[in-house]
């Protein structure tokens, strides 16, 4: 894969974001907290403008990165993002701390254009034999952050404060963009059937969904898994004081041990990706997903409870892979922004409806009750994929007869 100049540059340009975004992140959580005193409301703004522009501008992104060219579209996004970071630290230092919730939302919103334009030069210049191996690295190197990226963040703003770390994110987003710009010029884009006006095109997309059987499926999919992981999303720290009977800081060792056995889990399924159909692979890591969080609500032991954290951690990276694959290998590279741009809004808004109604449930139920909820929910969208599954199987008979 790494023979693949495209998929060398992407990556590597996705490490250097993904370690601008936690340094960016953890800095200004802690700096909000301490500025703050640990107000809530501002806490939980920070949440809001990192999430927000997910809904609002992730069918918008996707339907203008459609339009234009995707190497030119991301190099723009990061740089973009490296001069919005230094706007904040021009701002806050002259007491302006307001702007770190602004420059953290507009740099936010600029990924959704960034993100579908990935996709599409992964559409374009992966064989699809590589595809799900690619996919399953790129959550691999999600993991690897959600494991460095919280320690690097909090050493660097408690080592150099919050100055160097607007500094340093800058520096990573303009790198970003510099080693984005290596990459050969882009072609002439394709455009869909009935291109016209941003709104037709808006439009054109809604409806290739939802006469697209597969992503259709994808789309309810999403729905339940969505739904399923934001009723546990804000409980972890529950299940430390609870059920293990231990203090708050104890969550971190549950975060690092989900996220090294993500880790673990894709870099074997980058090995496997060939062998493995992606509809199987998402299928059977929502399946284990579903078992394993029912069984860490209900856990009240330390050693049991580390253990379904592997597993979990171990298939999720199936889930993340799986859907990718089937979501680039399922959609015309004409819509692929749209596609991407509309699918994950689904996701995260049954999300943040899960988040929202999750403390009330655990209140008016249990916490053990929550979370069978959520692994139900989670078999409901394995469930879902039968159509998804049958239908590939028929033609692969079919292909096999001729």
């Amino acid at each position: 894969m790494f023979s693949n100049r495209y998929v060398r540059t992407i990556i590597l340009s996705r490490v250097m974001l993904q370690l601008g975004i936690w340094i960016r992140n953890y800095a200004v959580l802690l700096f909000v907290s301490e500025l703050t005193n640990n107000n809530p409301v501002y806490v939980s703004l920070i949440s809001v403008v990192e999430f927000a522009p997910i809904f609002l501008f992730g069918l918008i992104g996707g339907t203008f990165a459609d339009r234009w060219r995707p190497k030119r579209t991301m190099v723009w996004s990061d740089l973009l993002s490296a001069l919005s970071v230094g706007a904040v630290l021009l701002a806050l230092m002259n007491g302006g701390w307001i702007a770190l919730l602004i420059g953290t939302f507009i740099s936010a919103s600029l990924s959704q254009f960034s993100q579908p334009s990935a996709m599409k030069l992964y559409k374009r210049h992966v064989s699809v034999e590589q595809l799900q191996g690619v996919m399953a690295m790129s959550q691999t190197l999600v993991a690897v952050f959600m494991v460095l990226g919280p320690v690097i963040g909090t050493f660097i703003f408690i080592q150099f404060g919050m100055n160097a770390s607007l500094i340093v994110t800058a520096i990573l987003f303009f790198g970003s963009s510099l080693v984005l710009a290596t990459l050969p010029r882009d072609a002439e884009e394709p455009k869909s059937g009935d291109a016209g006006g941003f709104i037709k095109e808006l439009k054109a997309g809604l409806r290739y969904i939802g006469s697209n059987e597969s992503l259709r499926t994808l789309c309810l999919t999403f729905s339940a898994v969505g739904l399923a992981s934001g009723l546990t999303q804000p409980l972890p720290i529950f299940l430390v004081i609870e059920n293990l009977g231990q203090d708050k800081p104890f969550l971190q060792w549950l975060v690092m041990t989900n996220g090294a056995a993500m880790l673990v889990g894709g870099a074997v399924i980058i090995g496997m990706s060939k062998k493995v159909k992606p509809q199987l692979l998402l299928f059977m890591g929502l399946l284990v997903t579903a078992v394993c969080t029912i069984g860490i609500g209900a856990s009240t032991k330390i050693w049991l409870t580390m253990i379904l954290l592997v597993i979990s951690g171990f298939f999720f990276p199936c889930i993340q892979g799986g859907i990718q694959t089937l979501i680039v290998r399922n959609t015309e590279g004409a819509f692929i922004g749209r596609v991407s741009g509309a699918i994950m809004p689904v996701f995260m808004g049954m999300m943040v409806i899960g988040m929202f109604i999750s403390g009330y449930l655990k209140d008016t139920f249990s916490l053990v009750a929550v979370y069978v909820v959520s692994g139900v929910l989670t078999v409901i969208g394995a469930s879902l994929l039968f159509p998804l599954m049958v239908q590939r199987r028929s033609k692969d008979e079919k292909r096999t007869a001729f």
